[in-house]
Parts: structure tokens; C-alpha cells; sequence
């Protein structure tokens, strides 16, 4: 990659996906990235659109809740390559299984907000 072809600075990327600078330097320490981040000449960092692709889907596994270490070991399996594909898939089933749990958790949960809401929706109602 040339420092003029699309490489995106760590604002810009910090821009497009709604993360920190400091996140963005702090999932390259943790070694989260697939590849190295390139650097320009000037020692910036430079990311590519496949950078920017991969930090968007380390920010959709953090959002489910995902432990970094767990992270981690994925990003593992993605960099030794094809040969770890059935690896990956049962570590994003399971992910995946906590994923429902806790879903059908946070619906039950709104449900009995939503009641409570109700009740006093009615009760404001009768007093008013």
C-alpha cells in the first residue's frame, strides 16, 4: 500500500466506526488486528479498508459481550488460516448460544418494565 492509495488515518477510522482513537490503538496492542496496522513514513498509522472491515466486526463481538480473550483466540484461528475455519465456526456458535441467552434474558426483562409501565400509565390515568 502507497501512503496516497486509501489509507485512512486512525481519526478517520476512529470516524467511521464510531470508536476511540485510544480503542482502535488498544485492539492493536491486545492483538486483535488480522494483519499488522501499516505505518506511513512519518510512523502514523495507516489502515486499510480491510482494517477498517475487520475493527467494524471486532466492534459487533465486543457488543454481544464477547471477552476479549475470547477475541483473541479467534483472531488466532483467523491468521493461521482456512485450516481453522470449523474452529472459528464452533467458537461463534457458542458465542452465539450466550448471544440468545442473553437476548431472551433482556425480553423478559422488558416485559416486566413494560408492565410496570402500564401500571403506572393506569394509575396516572385514574388520578388524573
Amino acid at each position: 500500500m502507497t501512503e496516497t492509495s486509501t489509507a485512512l488515518s486512525i481519526s478517520d477510522v476512529a470516524e467511521r466506526t464510531g470508536l476511540s482513537a485510544h480503542t482502535l490503538r488498544y485492539y492493536e496492542r491486545e492483538g486483535l488486528m488480522l494483519t499488522p496496522v501499516g505505518r506511513a513514513s512519518s510512523r502514523h498509522r495507516r489502515y486499510t479498508e480491510a482494517d477498517v472491515t475487520w475493527v467494524t466486526f471486532l466492534t459487533r463481538l465486543r457488543s454481544t459481550a464477547m471477552p476479549i480473550a475470547r477475541m483473541r483466540d479467534y483472531v488466532e484461528l483467523a491468521r493461521r488460516g482456512e485450516d481453522t475455519s470449523g474452529e472459528r465456526l464452533e467458537l461463534l456458535l457458542i458465542h452465539r448460544m450466550a448471544v440468545v441467552r442473553q437476548l431472551e434474558e433482556m425480553t423478559a426483562s422488558l416485559a416486566a418494565i413494560d408492565v410496570k409501565i402500564g401500571l403506572y400509565r393506569q394509575k396516572a390515568e385514574e388520578n388524573a
